[in-house]
């Protein structure tokens, strides 16, 4: 398999899978537009060899299709998921020893490789203002790494073991930073870095971290993958790269051997600076915060390096890719870790942690004659209580009775939970919880609401295909339209203020608090734009589960409260814009116009 970057590149040209732009791209906004139309396309790899300001090419898109993302593994792929499997059941391995031979010949590769201390030969010191800065949308608040890996040891036990290798996303210039001396390292909730930065804090210390940036390519999919406990990402990306991760220490701190790019620092206890705004994958902008900042001890480049980059927005972007993998890698860990689960599905397009679909099993009383969620609570509660699957906001369950159901076939999966659910019963909210860091639907940074849908049992309804008929005479809300069956999406004014939606909303319900023509109906979506969010499913799971916070935003037809319970008779989710919210992602006019030129009939891509 590939020793660096460079050898993978090569690898894609010859296979027909790269492109090479030659002439000279603007970091600012070009490239990102330019990678955005090519990944919408299901383009090829793009290397960018001449980037204004910086001598160092740039390669984007590598993981742009799950096809050419598995072709990069093709030779390591099986032995990692046996390796893998292993660790989720040994007592395949135990049963069945022989059988098991390649993958402890495979495992033997994971483990990193220290090499002798001292900056390698190959590797020449430089500043972060050499960098390529790539600027990806118009109010972006600087220019940002997104494909970094992230490395901090465990300050209790130090070493390269117990060390954490993440994807966090690093600002190198723009807002408050020291150029040269400071960049900004943003995290999430739940993520290795923090733990790590909370010990260095209690023992009053700065936490050393190196900032890897390139490599072979199973070291940037490695930084993102939730592995089975015991098992360190740097063993991962050995045991994908089919050779051990090397590594030395340069004045204390880690040095990839294999990486592009390093840059070193430490975080400092209570040192922050403003970070942001970023275009992110939920497909707005994440704001201006306070998070960590690094002062820059040495900045190292391979000879010859290239920078990898993608460009984040509103799903499906490059990132899918890593999702697909990573399911297909380690789809069976959620089901050894939460008994009873058969599927869990973070949905892509709805930016991934805002909402979840998920399979379990129903099995705590066979000999009831009235089919009803029970297991099922117990599992979606162990759901939301497992790693990153705690971000979630709405999270669909149900069980497989009669019919075989996938998670996957996201249409089909809610269109048997809405055929199924009972809304007086099967409604169940946690408020004042956490969500996703870049989640701005709640009510502050990290802070939100959540809501278990769960139906079980015998179909209760046959779901609306037409609009029904007291909607389209209904003067205060506008232009309903179908979205599939059983959901209506429908026009209001626009979001001031939650007082004011509570007064709309009261007599939206009120209105049709005795409409019977509503039982087929059981999901209504009060938005901006009815037309755009009926017209693709992808709308409809972007703009509903983005742009609204459960506790805040679900109101019901008839509802009632019973010893703290909610339900109702048909469920509205207002999925309007609000004032808090971030504002979504639109490209430069100006730069599409400009980077139309690449794609002209004698343009670089178009010639391709």
């Amino acid at each position: 398999m590939y020793q660096s970057l460079e050898e993978c590149i090569l690898d894609l040209e010859q296979k027909g899978e790269l492109i090479r732009i030659k002439e000279e791209v603007d970091p600012y906004l070009e490239m990102a537009a330019i990678h955005l139309k090519v990944y919408e396309k299901g383009g090829p790899a793009i290397l960018f060899e001449n980037i204004k300001g910086s001598k160092y090419p740039a390669i984007s898109n590598l993981f742009g299709t799950i096809e050419r993302s598995k072709y990069m593994f093709r030779k390591t792929w099986n032995p990692t998921e046996k390796v893998i499997q292993l660790r989720n059941d040994p007592m395949k391995a135990l049963k069945q020893p022989l059988k098991h031979v390649q993958s402890g010949l495979a495992a033997s590769k994971a483990l990193p490789l220290k090499k002798r201390n001292g900056l390698p030969s190959h590797l020449e010191e430089i500043t972060i203002a050499e960098l390529p800065h790539i600027h990806h949308w118009p109010d972006d608040g600087g220019a940002f790494v997104t494909l970094p890996q992230v490395y901090s040891e465990d300050p209790d036990k130090p070493g390269i073991m117990n060390a954490n290798l993440g994807m966090y996303r690093i600002q190198i210039s723009g807002n408050d930073y020291e150029p040269n001396k400071e960049v900004g390292i943003h995290y999430q909730i739940h993520r290795g870095l923090g733990v790590h930065q909370t010990k260095a804090i209690k023992k009053g210390e700065p936490l050393k971290v190196s900032i890897f940036i390139g490599g072979p390519p199973s070291h940037t999919l490695s930084a993102v993958m939730p592995l089975p406990e015991g098992l360190s990402e740097l063993t991962f990306a050995g045991l994908l790269a089919g050779r051990r991760f090397r590594y030395s220490y340069v004045d204390g701190y880690c040095v990839s051997h294999d990486a592009d790019f390093v840059i070193t620092g430490e975080i400092h206890p209570n040192e922050t600076k403003q970070e942001g705004p970023f275009g992110d994958h939920l497909g707005y902008y994440s704001l201006t915060h306070p998070f960590p900042m690094m002062r820059v001890h040495k900045v190292f480049a391979r000879k010859n390096a290239i920078w990898p980059f993608t460009v984040v927005g509103r799903p499906p972007q490059e990132d899918t890719s890593f999702g697909e993998l990573i399911h297909e890698l380690t789809g069976d860990a959620v089901k050894q870790q939460i008994p009873g689960v058969k599927e869990v599905h973070a949905v892509d397009a709805s930016g991934v942690h805002p909402l979840l679909f998920a399979i379990g099993s129903e099995r705590y009383t066979p000999y009831e004659e009235v089919k009803r969620p029970s297991e099922l609570m117990t599992i979606a509660n162990n759901i939301l209580g497992t790693g990153q699957l705690s971000l979630a906001k709405y999270l669909f369950i149900t069980a497989e009775d009669t019919d075989p159901i996938s998670t996957h076939d996201e249409e089909r999966f809610l269109t048997h939970i809405l055929e199924r659910i009972d809304l007086r019963r099967d409604l169940h909210f946690q408020t004042n919880t956490t969500i996703d860091t870049l989640d701005y639907s709640g009510t502050g940074l990290n802070s939100g609401s959540k809501v278990i849908i769960a139906a079980y049992g015998n179909k209760k309804r046959e779901l609306c295909t037409t609009i029904p008929k007291v909607l389209e005479e209904l003067s205060i809300v506008h232009n309903p339209s179908i979205v599939f069956p059983g959901v209506v999406a429908i026009e209001g004014t626009e979001f001031l203020s939650y007082e004011q939606a509570q007064i709309e909303l009261e007599e939206l319900t009120t209105t049709l608090a005795s409409n019977e023509d509503l039982s087929s109906c059981p999901l209504m979506i009060l938005c901006d734009d009815s037309k755009f969010l009926s017209e693709t499913l992808s709308n409809f799971l972007w703009a509903t589960f983005t742009r609204s916070n459960p506790s805040h935003d679900i109101y019901g037809v008839n509802s009632y409260y019973q010893f703290k319970h909610w339900g109702c008779d048909t469920m509205i989710i207002d999925a309007r814009m609000k004032p808090h919210h971030a504002p979504p992602l639109i490209l430069d006019p100006q730069v599409e116009q400009s980077i139309a030129r690449f794609f002209s009939e004698d343009g670089t891509i178009k010639r391709t």
